[in-house]
């Protein structure tokens, strides 16, 4: 009787369940204002670090200006009479003192300008974002407020006011909408703060960041990511 073999495919690794976390809800001026579920497929995933540093990596590529560039032998000035005669000298001929070998000369396959951009997929992004932030909030270094209302005139004092309230200390990334053009120009002077768009949240962002301070408005939900 011959022996029978089963082929099998490869085995897909189970993921863990999604961790279930909290934050306080705090007001702008620190008061507690209760306790807010965090989505658990955005802050509760165990963070992907293969596609993060992929991600992170395209990211950083991108912002790369290439526009580097030097001189070939055509473009270096001069050069354009014969250093010496063809024969005689006892030395290699020579048709230009723009050569590569020459000081002066022009490089050989040097850096011209190029585009570093790489081809990410979507989801990859969306799973290293979520990543990150799952990652923050794994060290409780994610903050909510509910919003910025009460500040009617952009002035840096109450930024700093406010983020002593909340105990934000480092770097701080504040994730703000549209709407709060007053907390932009506040929070804008500050060295260690980053504002930046709901829409335009990054995984280097997140990670470069020690806190993350998202309101009402701008907080991350399972709809956004549908």
């Amino acid at each position: 009787m011959s022996d029978v073999f089963t082929l099998r495919g490869p085995v897909k690794k189970e993921r863990p369940e999604p961790a279930r976390r909290s934050v306080t809800r705090k007001s702008v001026a620190g008061a507690e204002l209760g306790s807010v579920a965090l989505e658990p497929t955005i802050f509760g995933i165990e963070p992907n670090m293969a596609v993060l540093h992929q991600v992170i990596k395209a990211q950083l590529a991108a912002k790369r200006a290439g526009t580097q560039s030097t001189k070939t032998r055509k473009q270096v000035r001069g050069g354009g009479k014969k250093p010496f005669n063809q024969k005689g000298t006892g030395g290699a001929r020579q048709g230009t003192v723009r050569a590569p070998h020459y000081p002066g000369g022009g490089i050989a396959l040097g850096p011209k300008p190029r585009k570093y951009d790489q081809k990410t997929p979507k989801k990859m992004i969306r799973l290293a974002l979520n990543s990150a932030l799952s990652d923050r909030a794994a060290l409780e270094r994610v903050a909510l407020i509910d919003g910025f209302a009460a500040w009617t005139t952009p002035r840096t004092k109450d930024a700093v006011s406010s983020l002593s309230a909340l105990g934000l200390a480092g770097k701080v990334l504040v994730v703000l909408s549209r709407e709060d053009a007053v907390a932009f120009h506040s929070f804008r002077n500050l060295e260690n703060v980053k504002t930046i768009d709901a829409g335009e949240v990054n995984a280097y962002d997140v990670l470069d960041a020690d806190w993350v301070l998202f309101t009402d408005a701008t907080l991350p939900t399972v709809k956004e990511i549908i």
